[in-house]
């Protein structure tokens, strides 16, 4: 049993809280027994696990913790051994910072059987904010990059747009959302074929990024469908 806050395998469980070092070594650190089986069950063999009281002390697990109540469990896991791809309907996102945004989107997509894109500046899809947020769906959701992505390109914005419901929406589609600040710019709007808004009869300025992707690929799933919403 590892009695050292020194091993070496905790040291690497610390580094894997930095993105630099995420993608250095092309790992990423989960806790919980949840996630781990949620990566197994997926396919994905994990690189290293430590379970409490077994292979190290409940206190040194909780050292390199990043929560709040440690888990049992913290596995590693290989970025490369994600899923990658694209699917006909993508969520793609245009700097996007916020983890907990980004891993929410992943379960989006996972509930309607999309794919999620990401942009240079986007949050790290396994930083332990996003796996957290995921839920296990970053192990089944294929990611790709923002450019060469096939379909109708959809802008979602906050308002101005043809509203949601009334698009046609049949075919590949990629939905593309920005960060809730600074929105989508120029050079990323021009290119697309539509802009959408969200009709919100209420009294609010505008939807949460996540929220507003979500209803995005249920109205998709609605439209076309999709057995992902008929299951509902």
């Amino acid at each position: 049993m590892i009695t050292s806050r020194d091993n070496e395998r905790l040291k690497l469980i610390r580094k894997l809280h930095d993105r630099r070092w995420r993608e250095k070594l092309g790992l990423f650190a989960v806790e919980g027994e949840d996630l781990l089986e949620a990566g197994v069950a997926a396919g994905l063999e994990p690189a290293d696990v430590l379970v409490s009281g077994e292979d190290v002390s409940a206190e040194l697990l909780a050292e390199v913790s990043a929560l709040a109540h440690p888990p049992r469990v913290v596995a590693v896991f290989r970025r490369d051994d994600l899923p990658r791809g694209i699917r006909p309907s993508t969520l793609a996102l245009w700097h996007v910072g916020d983890p907990g945004n980004v891993g929410t989107l992943l379960r989006a997509a996972d509930a309607f059987g999309a794919g999620i894109a990401l942009s240079d500046g986007c949050a790290d899809p396994t930083g332990p904010k996003a796996v957290r947020a995921s839920m296990g769906s970053l192990f089944r959701v294929p990611l790709s990059g923002f450019e060469g992505l096939a379909g109708r390109r959809i802008a979602l914005v906050p308002s101005g747009g043809i509203p949601l419901p009334e698009l046609d929406l049949g075919g590949d589609v990629v939905l593309v959302l920005g960060a809730e600040r600074e929105g989508l710019p120029p050079e990323v709007l021009e290119p697309c074929d539509e802009r959408a808004s969200i009709p919100q009869p209420g009294g609010g300025e505008s939807l949460n990024v996540a929220m507003a992707g979500a209803i995005a690929l249920y109205e998709l799933a609605r439209k076309t469908g999709s057995s992902y919403c008929t299951s509902l």
